[in-house]
Order: structure tokens, then C-alpha cells, then sequence
């Protein structure tokens, strides 16, 4: 490859978003370990997705919190999917009825939850209130 194909290509390259580059934003979707969770949840707002593979209602939910999560005003919210058939500990824990539910934490604790939503509105509204 040529000196000046090299360097446009390179310089066409450094204007994209950190994200774009393989790191991800703050706000993307994340699998869901304690560990993980634990930590975000210490440092600031968490919203746990608790979802299973094969629900009618998470598959509706998913692209919303997806979206959500992208959305600027949630960029400082760390956004988990947790598996609901193999994240017992936590389900337990949280006294989690089923798939499809939805937990918002700020300040360390729980503030809203919701099962069974797929209301891009309510959606919304409940995530809102882990800003």
C-alpha cells in the first residue's frame, strides 16, 4: 500500500467514536455477571434486563432497552441482561418472579421494577427514574 492510500485511510479512520473503534460506550447492553454488576451498581445507576432466550416478552423488550441504552440521556447508566434460567443466585436474591423484568438501582438500591412491560413509554419511564 502506498504512503498517501495509508495515511488517508488512517486519517479517515481517527474521527470515529470510541465505540466504533471496539470499545464500548458506557451505556451499551452487557451480559450480566455479579461481579460486574456489584461494581456498576457501587459506582453509580444500573438497570438489570432479566431476560430469557426464549420469551415472547423479553424478544419485545430487548430492542427497546437496546435503544434506550444508546440514547445520550442514559449514558452514565450501566445496562445488564441477565440470564434468567442460569442467574439463580441473583434471581433469588432480588426475588425475581419471572422473565421479563426489569430492576433500576440508584444509590445501591433498587427504585423501580416492572415484569411483563413492552410499552416503549413505560419502558422508558420506569429506566428513567436510574437518572
Amino acid at each position: 500500500m502506498n504512503r498517501r492510500l495509508f495515511l488517508a485511510l488512517s486519517a479517515a479512520l481517527l474521527p470515529l467514536p470510541a465505540f466504533a473503534q471496539g470499545a464500548a460506550p458506557a451505556s451499551a447492553v452487557r451480559p450480566f455477571t455479579q461481579a460486574s454488576f456489584d461494581a456498576a451498581r457501587a459506582a453509580g445507576p444500573v438497570i438489570v434486563h432479566v431476560h430469557a432466550e426464549w420469551c415472547p416478552t423479553c424478544r419485545r423488550q430487548e430492542p427497546i432497552v437496546n435503544s434506550l441504552s444508546a440514547d445520550p440521556a442514559f449514558r452514565n447508566v450501566r445496562v445488564f441482561r441477565a440470564n434468567f434460567d442460569r442467574e439463580t443466585a441473583f434471581r433469588n436474591a432480588n426475588r425475581i418472579p419471572g422473565q421479563s423484568t426489569l430492576l433500576v438501582f440508584k444509590g445501591g438500591a433498587e427504585v423501580g421494577r416492572a415484569t411483563g412491560v413492552v410499552d416503549a413509554a413505560q419502558i422508558r419511564e420506569l429506566l428513567s427514574r436510574a437518572l
